[in-house]
């Protein structure tokens, strides 16, 4: 049946968890997927006053999503404008190290382990014939150490993720995201994305992808990818002219800011195995409706995946799903709303624009 089962797995992995300020709970489930390549991560306490959620939704392969989740986190904690209270520049450049990071012998290493079982048994032989230094196997978050090795050459993953990551900071909610996974805000039961899906034909990314010497064919990227922006991949990034930022695939996100208030209930992140199926206003109806009588959150996830599930392989509903929810405790929300101008940066600058209510669909 090619990329799809036979018959579905549906075996879920649930975590609940929480602080003073926000509960949440997360699910994901392979499905009707050959493989599953979805990956998650979720720190409630990132530091005392911060809460970090992201999903990566992998394609050609599971390695860089396991990548982002494992790194990407890290990457932001370690950054120095972080401590000085500036998380949106932590966060654009820790994007953008994941690919840096994951070229030569020491970026192999990590996506073999990370990766398939052939991956990891290819590994495994080389290390036999070759073993880094034991002073580059140093596990410190604060540094990412080059080895030498016959990898050294490695330009990078073929396959590739997004990623939609959530910062919480006291009252503020900063969204960074590049591919088409989604963040959406419920506020007095109304669907806000704080998030763009990163699809080809956007005017932005055409024009970008156009630039770069690539071209779009029936809404792929170079008849390939359907999504213009992307952790991994490194095949369309190989304009050695351009920066990281023009290639035809970049990893660089998109970036939203706005202050929570009372209203706001809840925030959803989830992989476009969800999305495909429902609208946001439809998934922030149906959470709401779940939040009446249940209040395990990670149970909630677990039924929209019910909800999206194909009946049989093929089409919508047929994809890897993860979801993350989190419910915000009133005492970590403003007082009262304000008119919600949040900064959304596409490219370097940051031009402000309002949050638009998402679209409603019957």
């Amino acid at each position: 049946m090619g990329i799809y089962l036979s018959s579905p797995k549906t075996d879920k992995f649930s975590e609940d968890g929480g602080n003073d300020r926000l509960s949440y709970g997360l699910s994901s489930m392979q499905g009707w997927r050959a493989t599953m390549e979805d990956a998650h991560a979720a720190y409630p306490d990132l530091d005392d006053s911060t809460s970090f959620f992201g999903v990566y939704d992998g394609h050609g392969g599971k390695a860089v999503a396991k990548f982002c989740a494992k790194y990407l986190h890290k990457q932001v904690l370690k950054h120095e404008s972080y401590a000085a209270g500036d998380l949106s520049t932590p966060a654009r450049r820790a994007f953008l190290r994941m690919d840096e990071m994951m070229h030569g012998q020491r970026g192999w290493r990590e996506l073999a382990i990370l990766g398939d079982k052939i991956d990891k048994f290819s590994g495994m032989i080389e290390g036999f014939i070759w073993s880094p230094r034991s002073t580059d196997t140093n596990e410190q978050t604060d540094d990412w150490h080059s080895e030498e090795g016959p990898h050294s050459d490695f330009p990078g993953p073929t396959c590739g993720s997004t990623a939609c990551v959530a910062i919480i900071r006291d009252k503020q909610i900063i969204v960074v995201n590049a591919g088409d996974s989604r963040c959406v805000l419920s506020r007095k039961g109304l669907a806000y994305n704080l998030s763009k899906d990163h699809k080809p034909d956007l005017e932005i990314e055409r024009e970008r992808i156009l630039q770069a010497g690539g071209f779009i064919q029936v809404g792929r990227v170079n008849g390939s990818l359907n999504l213009a922006r992307a952790i991994g991949d490194v095949e369309f990034k190989q304009n050695k002219s351009l920066p990281a930022e023009r290639q035809i695939v970049t990893a660089n996100p998109d970036i939203t800011t706005i202050e929570l208030c009372e209203d706001d209930e809840f925030l959803v992140l989830a992989c476009d195995g969800i999305w495909d199926c429902m609208t946001s206003q439809q998934l922030v109806d149906y959470v709401r409706e779940q939040l009446h009588t249940e209040s395990k959150l990670s149970a909630i996830c677990e039924r929209v995946f019910d909800r999206c599930l194909a009946p049989s392989a093929g089409g919508e509903g047929c994809d890897n799903m993860t979801m993350i929810l989190v419910q915000f405790k009133k005492s970590s929300t403003s007082s009262s709303c304000v008119e919600v101008q949040p900064a959304v940066s596409n490219q370097l600058s940051e031009p402000v624009v309002c949050l638009e209510e998402s679209e409603v669909k019957v």
